[in-house]
């Protein structure tokens, strides 16, 4: 299990899909000088999400150049393919679809087995009940609060009920599991999504875009309300 580097149990990844893509090592060194925790990476393939990003060499590059946890979300069609390539580049979680899984357990044992940490992602419209049967080897649990593809999109709200759902399912089951969630997140609903019980808060145009990044990671900590 990754430990929480926070006393409220919440961390904060920034996403550098929302940074520029020609400085994205200043992007990540913001990142470390904003107090922030991880390093979220969405690799999208153009196919699995209408949109294209970066691939394994650009994680490699982002790995020689900082020492903070490089979480890596694969929007992207046969995953399996490319979690080798990923794991090699330094990769320390790497997040897959459960919608582009066709042997999800499979592909979590390909992780697992490069010593790598491992998530799943379920789409906004995809069922809780996808993940009845999920390996215990799962680290994290992303739900996706917009529908993948593109940064700075609005939080679809219908997602708090989903999120609370999920959290009573990982407390009954006594799973020791993150709960990840990802678009639409800034200061203005941190305390709804975390009171419903996230702790791992992906944002990215919020955090690229405010004025005083130290300041705006400061003001998520403390209006978040995470319960468990």
């Amino acid at each position: 299990m990754i430990s929480a580097t926070n006393e409220n149990g919440i961390l904060l990844a920034p996403s550098i899909l929302s940074a520029d893509f020609t400085r994205l090592k200043e992007a990540v060194d913001t990142i470390k000088e904003a107090g922030a925790d991880w390093v979220h990476i969405d690799v999208m393939d153009g196919h699995f999400v209408p949109n294209l990003t970066i691939g394994p060499p650009v994680v490699k590059s982002l790995r020689k150049e900082t020492s903070l946890f490089l979480d890596v979300h694969l929007m992207i069609e046969k995953p399996d393919q490319l979690i080798p390539d990923f794991i090699s580049a330094g990769a320390d979680m790497i997040t897959v679809h459960f919608e582009a899984c066709t042997h999800l357990n499979r592909t979590i044992q390909l992780i697992n087995g490069g010593g790598v940490k491992a998530g799943v992602a379920l789409n906004p419209a995809t069922p809780l009940s996808a993940l009845e049967y999920i390996p215990d080897s799962v680290d994290m649990i992303l739900l996706m609060t917009v529908n993948p593809g593109f940064g700075g999109q609005s939080y679809i709200p219908q997602m708090t009920r989903k999120i609370k759902k999920l959290r009573e399912w990982i407390n009954w089951t006594d799973r020791k599991v993150y709960l990840q969630i990802d678009g639409g997140i800034s200061t203005a609903n941190i305390k709804e999504v975390t009171a419903a019980g996230a702790n791992v808060i992906v944002a990215g145009s919020a955090f690229f875009n405010a004025p005083d990044k130290t300041q705006f990671v400061n003001e998520m900590r403390n209006l978040s309300d995470y319960y468990v």
